[in-house]
């Protein structure tokens, strides 16, 4: 049960990058793969949801221009018709920074089998670290 939906989310999340330089998050194949009305929460609990295609394309090529090297890894995976969770150990230089970070990553699939919801639970605290932002300015310190 789930591997055609475990499939599209390999396929989604290899559309972020191989790990290189010259690649590129492919914005197109990306939205296409989402909901019109699809939600992204950047980082849970307390991050920002995104809503809809053009905001969604527009959070996507925000964060194109502050990383690079972008690598989802998954490492485990587990899904049922209209859910997949995905544990994953992801790579991506951020601010010049390498931002190694570990995550899970629950998707929504709709009745088209494209993406409705889509959650990333990750420390914030320690990928702001790695970034080498400062944490009380970025609202992650104590």
């Amino acid at each position: 049960m789930g591997k055609r939906q475990e499939d599209f989310i390999v396929e989604f999340c290899k559309a972020w990058g191989d790990g290189s330089s010259q690649t590129k998050p492919d914005v197109e194949k990306i939205i296409s793969m989402m909901s019109e009305d699809a939600e992204w929460q950047l980082w849970v609990p307390g991050g920002p949801v995104v809503r809809g295609r053009q905001a969604l394309r527009e959070e996507i090529e925000r964060q194109v221009r502050i990383a690079s090297n972008n690598k989802c890894n998954i490492v485990h995976m587990l899904s049922n018709d209209c859910m997949v969770m995905t544990e994953r150990s992801d790579q991506a230089v951020i601010f010049g920074h390498d931002c190694p970070h570990q995550m899970v990553a629950v998707y929504e699939l709709d009745e088209d089998g494209l993406i409705l919801r889509w959650r990333e639970y990750l420390d914030m605290a320690d990928l702001t670290k790695k970034m080498g932002v400062d944490q009380q300015v970025a609202g992650h310190g104590g």
